[in-house]
């Protein structure tokens, strides 16, 4: 990414541009040259700096490729430099050479890490501070790749669910065009020509169909402009909230989406357990996890947990759990393994949208077929019914 970097040097205030990983990155190389940095900012901006896309952190590969270095002998310094030195992708290795860079000036892996929140999200940053006080950096890394994995296991199953649905709305949407914008219009001229009497819907049908002829390029600048509309709000943080919000509303959407949020915050709840942070710490690192209102109620859970109450109380009372996770916090509570419990509890949750998911897939995409095919139908039945009438009365 390019940084316009504003700096003083030898008594002369300039401009400059840095190419770096980040802007702690570009205000470091900076300063190495001897400049004064007063500020630092990414070039693009506006419409520009709303579709560009930095290339994502490959963390999952990271973290399994320094375990297996960590595993093999290196130490963590060592690990990060062989991994840096290997690096094609110009963004990545900046990342890995700042985080060298740090660790070389006596920074834990933790600070040195954190220093570079777009590639190491604050979970991890947390499940390896941890670790360093009691040396099990490895264990830190299985359990952040295990919990990684389960995470990614739950995003496919939706998205793979998702699939099928997209491409028949996709294909009877073309073909519904297809129909209308270029077999309607053909139709239009023959009935024109051949006079007679249409049939009502059939003469709706034609009259749409000579529009879409009179109008096409209007019609079809019209179109993408509200493809392109739709593709930048929903590109926007502020539209995808609105959105959120408003499905959170409809009752059975709400609550699975309620289910499937509270898996990952049980899941990296109980990651941090393990690793050793204290529960109100915990909960505030997996805030950002929660929709605003559940993480209004994980606050007010936390204040009751710090005046003293217990973890499943809490979580009772603000509605952060269901009957059989509320059990399962119980016997965890009462046999001290919280951080093992709560992972059982997003097993538990994952299993249960994983069924929804069946159920509704099971569900939806009859009917979604039986919508389109009634569509499409229907066009087609309208088109020919002029004909089955010509027939019926030669007979």
């Amino acid at each position: 990414m390019l940084f316009e970097i504003r700096a003083l040097r030898q008594k002369e205030y300039i401009s400059l541009r840095v190419e770096a990983a980040s802007e702690q990155l570009a205000v470091s190389e900076a300063k190495s040259k001897g400049y004064t940095v007063f500020s630092a900012k990414p070039v693009s901006s506006g419409w520009m700096q709303s579709f560009s896309k930095r290339e994502r952190f490959p963390l999952m590969l990271f973290s399994q490729e320094m375990l297996a270095l960590i595993e093999a002998g290196l130490n963590v310094l060592e690990a990060i430099e062989a991994l840096a030195e290997k690096e094609q992708r110009p963004e990545i290795r900046q990342t890995l050479q700042g985080v060298l860079r740090l660790l070389n000036e006596g920074q834990p892996v933790s600070v040195a890490m954190s220093s570079f929140p777009d590639a190491f999200p604050p979970l991890y940053v947390a499940a390896l501070k941890a670790s360093e006080k009691t040396g099990g950096m490895q264990d830190a890394l299985k359990r952040y790749i295990t919990y990684q994995g389960q995470v990614e296991q739950v995003k496919k199953k939706v998205i793979s669910a998702s699939i099928y649905p997209a491409m028949l709305l996709v294909v009877g949407g073309l073909v519904t065009l297809f129909l209308i914008g270029y077999v309607v219009p053909k139709f239009s001229h023959i009935y024109e020509d051949v006079g007679g009497e249409l049939p009502f819907l059939s003469k709706v049908l034609m009259a749409w169909g000579g529009f879409i002829e009179d109008h096409g390029k209007t019609l079809l600048f019209a179109l993408i402009a509200m493809i392109v509309s739709i593709v930048y709000l929903l590109s926007q943080k502020t539209v995808r909230i609105r959105i959120m919000s408003t499905l959170w509303k409809i009752p059975a959407i709400g609550e699975r989406m309620r289910i499937y949020q509270l898996s990952r915050f049980y899941r990296s709840l109980g990651m941090l357990l393990i690793a050793g942070i204290p529960i109100l710490s915990a909960m505030n690192m997996v805030a950002d996890l929660l929709s605003p209102a559940l993480r209004l109620k994980m606050k007010a859970a936390a204040e009751q947990i710090r005046e003293g109450k217990t973890i499943s109380a809490a979580m009772e009372q603000n509605d952060l759990s269901t009957a059989v996770a509320l059990r399962m916090l119980r016997v965890g509570e009462r046999s001290g393994s919280m951080g093992e419990m709560m992972e059982r509890i997003s097993s538990f949750y994952d299993e249960e949208t994983a069924r929804w998911i069946d159920w509704f897939t099971k569900l939806f995409e009859p009917l979604l077929m039986m919508v389109i095919g009634s569509v499409i139908g229907l066009i087609v039945l309208m088109l020919y019914m002029p004909i089955f009438d010509l027939a019926g009365s030669i007979q």
